[in-house]
């Protein structure tokens, strides 16, 4: 399920891009190159966007991995003019804190949201049940770069 679609009942076009992709190492990182790909086509900034993408599926791949199901990857530009990200897993069940914790220094992992946090204007969890099954969504907004 690969779709971008251009909307034109808004007074500036919305953009939108999702996709499944499988929930592997291999699926995150293609995560990753997908948005920038996007970004690049819709010319927007996309170092942020995929940095928040890279922790984002990649969290999804660990601790969002139900077997046989896959997580989504949405991107939407949004009035006005504000990337939103969003990566949909399997588990509802496993929500992130609304405020990480620092990890010691000892830690080998645990920054990943602090990165969102500090990357993202906005960002947090929706719970629902599509027709699919129980899922989660992490998601992120980065307001529009400043004009020159």
């Amino acid at each position: 399920m690969n779709q971008e679609t251009t909307r034109a009942q808004t007074p500036t076009p919305v953009h939108q891009f999702t996709i499944l992709l499988s929930a592997t190492r291999r699926g995150a990182r293609l995560a990753r190159l997908l948005t920038r790909e996007q970004l690049h086509s819709w010319e927007r900034p996309s170092e942020d966007a995929e940095q928040i993408v890279a922790e984002l599926a990649n969290n999804a791949v660990l601790h969002g991995h139900v077997p046989g199901r896959s997580f989504r990857l949405g991107l939407t530009i949004i009035a006005p003019d504000t990337l939103r990200i969003e990566v949909t897993d399997a588990r509802a069940d496993r929500s992130p804190p609304l405020h990480p914790r620092r990890p010691s220094s000892e830690e080998e992992s645990g920054r990943g949201l602090l990165l969102v946090e500090t990357l993202a204007d906005r960002w947090g969890t929706d719970l629902g049940t599509p027709a699919f099954g129980p899922c989660k969504t992490i998601w992120a907004e980065l307001a529009p770069p400043p004009r020159p």
